[in-house]
């Protein structure tokens, strides 16, 4: 593992605050939003569709705090954009939001770095103020939407309606997500390094984090990956590649299934990591299964470490939630499995506590437990 400590100079304008929405394209919006408002506790946000106007699409946000998903279909018989990719990829993230600072600077810098500029800088506005946004293209055929929200105090965007309440979530525990740690995105193999260079350069994020093969391995499969940050590391963007192994790994598993390079998983902090894994078991969230013998193992580690976990090892044990630390702070974290039918995308669950990595000491324990799954799926 490998923290980088030099963040270089701070950039001269433009400021990334936070991810601002993710938005997932899907076959049917309605029904996917449903999903995450009934079994992970988001309240339904915003709509738009034929009701607002907009003839092609039909788009549904949530909410659960300052987590913030949209979901989009299409109205169309005829391939297009949405379809195209719900054939290949799924139910996949196609675009990753960032709520930024001095919009001109960045789109500006990233203009002059060679970026691939789909939609130049826009407006759009209601009765509750203007947006201005831009977007980006990313790896593959990712999008990243830059949004200056400073002149705004509507729910969501102009364009949508506020959505009604779902009459079930007063009867439900909350999912008790606050928000978005980190997006992770899995590449085939060799593009990792070009992807983390676009970060570099187009952004001017810096390298936050790294590990490689030598560091994260089973029996079976490795990884390598590079975490991207903007300079305030409020946005982190964890890259993934495969390594060779003896079998096949969770990140060629993805590539393969995804059908390239995508957004794997997405990481949601919580204050309370035991109250929410309660919360979403009960709601029939499924989350992956880790072997006692981790716990063991954990124990006879932390008698020795200057950190003292506040939480119940044997709760954690009972939830499967997982336990990583240094001489400063620890980390608590747990995924779910596969949020869809294709092993492509699931949620992962952090708690922080002084820690700011990536649950290193856990990639094992987490790999023997996706391979577990992939077993079970032929694809291991």
């Amino acid at each position: 593992m490998t923290t980088y400590v030099d963040k270089g100079a701070r950039p001269t304008g433009g400021r990334f605050l936070s991810f601002d929405h993710l938005t997932f394209w899907v076959s049917n919006a309605k029904q996917a939003a449903s999903y995450y408002v009934t079994r992970l506790g988001f309240q339904p946000l915003a709509y738009r569709g034929l009701e607002t106007g907009s003839r092609k699409t039909a788009a549904h946000v949530v909410r659960q705090d300052r987590v913030v998903f949209v979901f989009e279909s299409t109205y169309e018989t005829e391939e297009n954009d949405i379809s195209s990719s719900v054939a290949v990829h799924g139910d996949a993230v196609k675009d990753v939001a960032f709520e930024v600072e001095d919009l001109d600077h960045i789109v500006e810098h990233a203009k002059a770095k060679g970026a691939v500029i789909l939609r130049d800088i826009w407006e759009e506005r209601d009765d509750f103020g203007i947006v201005r946004m831009a977007k980006l293209k990313t790896y593959a055929k990712n999008t990243h939407t830059l949004v200056d929200r400073s002149k705004y105090r509507g729910k969501f965007l102009p364009g949508f309606l506020v959505s009604p309440e779902d009459p079930l979530i007063e009867h439900l525990p909350q999912g008790k997500l606050n928000f978005i740690d980190h997006v992770v995105s899995n590449m085939p193999d060799g593009d990792m390094e070009d992807t983390a260079l676009w970060y570099e350069r187009m952004l001017q994020f810096h390298r936050f984090w790294s590990v490689d093969d030598k560091q994260v391995f089973t029996e079976y499969s490795a990884l390598k990956s590079i975490v991207m940050s903007n300079w305030e590391e409020t946005v982190k963007v964890p890259i993934n590649e495969p390594a060779k192994g003896k079998k096949k790994s969770q990140i060629q598993e993805y590539v393969e299934y995804h059908g390239g390079a995508g957004v794997q998983h997405i990481a949601l902090n919580t204050k309370d990591i035991i109250g929410s894994i309660k919360n979403l078991k009960s709601r029939g969230v499924e989350f992956l299964s880790i072997p006692s013998t981790y716990y063991d193992i954990i124990r006879e580690k932390l008698a020795a470490s200057p950190v003292k976990v506040n939480e119940s090892i044997d709760t954690l044990q009972d939830l499967n939630i997982l336990i990583d630390y240094d001489d400063d702070g620890y980390l608590l974290q747990i995924f779910t499995k596969n949020m869809q039918d294709k092993p492509t995308l699931f949620l992962e669950v952090i708690q922080r506590n002084n820690h700011n990595g990536f649950g290193a000491g856990n990639f094992k324990s987490l790999f023997e437990a996706i391979e577990a799954d992939q077993h079970k799926r032929g694809n291991l």
